[in-house]
């Protein structure tokens, strides 16, 4: 499984792999947005929250597509496929987590040089560190089931975010009312946190287990 990991990040991090790609989207997106609202910075600061996670959210998305594409196209996605249930979901698993770890984590990084962009508050730019660094990876462990159904298609990306974005969206809720908690009184910042990880933590439970049932199915 170690070397499994080792050789997704490798994938995702060489030349024109999915965590450069999604760092200068995610740059992109927020950057365009000053220019679009003019330069109000107390609304920057107030919206800066929001435009960080949706952002992030799409940034997240890319890649996915890419998550079995590689495996079916060298042919280990059939020997992957032919291993027990249980060993099945496990690299599901390891993949999924490879895939956060090369798009997801460079995302959380980056946070801080756009929070400054968006003229906002370290109390607040820290909340939206904390909240992407909680809810990103459920949206690569949930993205590995639309990867697992868009597999057998040659060109299934806009497939997969179709099919992800709306199973994001309670995780773009809970993230930016989390953030926007943390900075505006009296609203509790714990309550819409504890929400947002246990959505994480069902996501890493049902992602690998459907994907890896979504594989079956289309090896059948």
């Amino acid at each position: 499984m170690m070397a499994l990991l080792k050789r997704d990040l490798a994938i995702a991090t060489r030349s024109g792999g999915a965590a450069m790609l999604g760092v200068l989207f995610f740059l992109a997106v927020v950057a365009v947005i000053p220019f679009g609202i003019g330069p109000d910075l107390n609304l920057l600061a107030r919206i800066g929250p929001a435009i960080l996670w949706i952002g992030a959210l799409l940034a997240s998305l890319l890649g996915l597509d890419r998550l079995f594409q590689a495996d079916r196209e060298d042919g280990s996605l059939d020997m992957l496929v032919m291993q027990d249930w249980f060993s099945l979901v496990l690299t599901v698993f390891v993949k999924s987590l490879a895939h956060w770890l090369a798009t997801g984590l460079p995302l959380v990084l980056a946070a801080p040089l756009l929070g400054l962009l968006m003229n906002m508050s370290a109390t607040a730019t820290g909340a939206v560190m904390l909240t992407l660094l909680v809810g990103t990876p459920a949206i690569s462990f949930i993205g590995a089931v639309g990867a697992a159904v868009a597999v057998v298609l040659p060109r299934g990306g806009l497939l997969v975010s179709i099919l992800i974005l709306p199973l994001a969206i309670p995780i773009l809720i809970f993230g930016v009312s989390a953030s926007y908690a943390a900075v505006t009184d009296p609203d509790p910042f714990l309550p819409p946190f504890m929400i947002l990880s246990a959505i994480a933590l069902f996501f890493a439970a049902l992602g690998p287990v459907a994907a890896a049932a979504a594989l079956k199915g289309a090896a059948d």
